[in-house]
């Protein structure tokens, strides 16, 4: 209520104040109605004791800051960071696949991982290979070994006997076309040569491509499985042109996704494409996030932010802007209680900063939050002084009550007005003023304008 009676006393204030640069018979009516307006904003909690004095500022008490809840920011050098959204696709890391590719040709006579999608271990076995060609070196290691054996035993004058490396060459033969060491060990302990041969995942990871069935002929060189570690992933983000300078390669990143609302992953840049998609002028940068748990999936779509440190800077906080179309505006701590305007030119936003070119000095102390409530006092203050000083010009110095008002003292044209150096006048007693008699016209129409006849 309090609040709402204050609205229409500053209603009253405007009203009167128009009513003042008329000049005039009705300009004394007009500075009653002014004075009364005024009188209604003392009823404003806080109000009595906010003193506004003539160059804008204000002034406010301790008890007046913890009540409308004043708080400081500092002026002083930052680090600006280059912050940019965009929208990115989860994808696999390229240098985390794995393919599994016989060195032989061969049937597969059973198939022990079936389908895509299912997690193996590094050496779980895939499928077991019939390859008559694995088979021939098996048995050229078992017959190498043999005669090794016979020749070292023999009597016989004249024989040498095979070098030791003989055995060495078969077992490097197998090792080359991809059998184990365990296989050939256990092919040497057992005497006997394997009919197949065991195809193993290369890493752990997830199955991503299967092109392989039971049964079915494979050649040397055919990829027949596709493994992607997925410990891992790329963020793969569209950076518009305008963005390209924004990020590099070691930006930090933060991944959000739709699927866990809340929670955001760290990432680095790890790559920015050296080329510019012709097609939507965008550039795209691969940002690395680890992946333990397994919660990105290929194929999701993902919220990326970049933060890009650039260059130090005089910098304010940003809620400490009081932007008004046309300039922009801080209230700066001058000591004792008084906050004082300045206009600022402003730079470049970082995050909860903004870059300030001109208008404020490092390590002063800025007004954060309640400003355009300061600004509004500022405001009222910088009318009242206009309006009384129009006053003072038309010769109203014999006004009365006009000594009453708080902040009049600084008023231009109130010097030497007769009763000004009274305090404290009640003028809210004086009778209403009457209202403005038109000029000119006929019955009381305003001036240039003719009423038709009544009939």
């Amino acid at each position: 209520m309090v609040w709402a009676a204050a609205a229409a006393s500053l209603l009253a204030v405007g009203a009167a104040g128009v009513a003042v640069t008329r000049g005039g018979r009705d300009s004394a009516a007009a500075a009653a109605q002014l004075v009364s307006g005024m009188d209604g904003m003392q009823d404003m909690p806080g109000m009595p004791g906010m003193s506004m004095g003539g160059d804008g500022s204000v002034r406010l008490t301790a008890a007046q800051v913890r009540q409308f809840g004043v708080t400081f920011g500092t002026v002083e050098e930052r680090v600006l960071t280059a912050a940019v959204r965009t929208a990115g696709v989860v994808a696999v890391d390229e240098r985390r696949l794995a393919a599994v590719v016989p060195r032989f040709a061969g049937y597969v006579e059973r198939l022990l991982v079936e389908t895509t999608g299912e997690r193996v271990g590094r050496g779980q076995a895939l499928a077991d290979v019939y390859a008559p060609e694995v088979l021939a070196a098996q048995e050229e290691l078992l017959v190498a070994r043999r005669l090794g054996s016979a020749l070292a035993a023999s009597a016989v004058p004249g024989v040498a006997v095979p070098p030791a490396d003989l055995v060495a060459a078969a077992r490097r033969r197998l090792l080359l076309m991809g059998v184990g060491a365990g296989e050939i060990d256990a092919v040497l302990r057992t005497g006997r040569a394997r009919r197949t041969v065991t195809l193993r995942a290369p890493a752990s990871g997830v199955v991503l491509e299967k092109r392989v069935v039971q049964g079915q002929a494979v050649a040397a060189g055919e990829p027949l499985y596709t493994i992607a570690d997925l410990g891992a992933v790329w963020v793969e983000a569209e950076l518009r042109e305008a963005d390209a300078a924004s990020v590099r390669q070691g930006s930090a990143a933060e991944v959000e996704l739709a699927a866990y609302p809340g929670r955001t992953l760290k990432g680095t840049v790890a790559s920015v494409y050296p080329t510019l998609d012709a097609a939507t002028r965008t550039l795209r940068a691969r940002v690395v996030v680890a992946n333990a748990d397994g919660l990105l999936r290929p194929g999701m779509y993902a919220t990326v932010r970049f933060s890009t440190p650039t260059r130090r800077a005089l910098t304010v906080p940003a809620t400490a802007i009081i932007r008004t179309g046309e300039r922009s505006v801080v209230f700066a701590d001058m000591g004792a209680g008084r906050l004082m305007p300045h206009d600022v030119e402003t730079g470049r936003a970082s995050g909860e900063f903004v870059e300030v070119l001109a208008g404020v000095e490092p390590g002063q102390r800025v007004v954060t939050s309640a400003q355009y409530l300061l600004e509004s006092e500022s405001n009222l203050a910088e009318v009242m002084r206009a309006m009384m000083g129009q006053m003072g010009s038309q010769g109203m110095g014999d006004m009365p009550g006009m000594e009453g008002m708080p902040g009049m003292e600084g008023m231009p044209g109130m010097e030497g007005m007769p009763g000004m150096e009274a305090k404290g006048a009640d003028t809210r007693g004086l009778p209403p003023a009457a209202p403005a008699r038109p000029q000119g016209g006929s019955h009381g129409s305003p001036q240039g304008l003719t009423q038709p006849p009544r009939r």
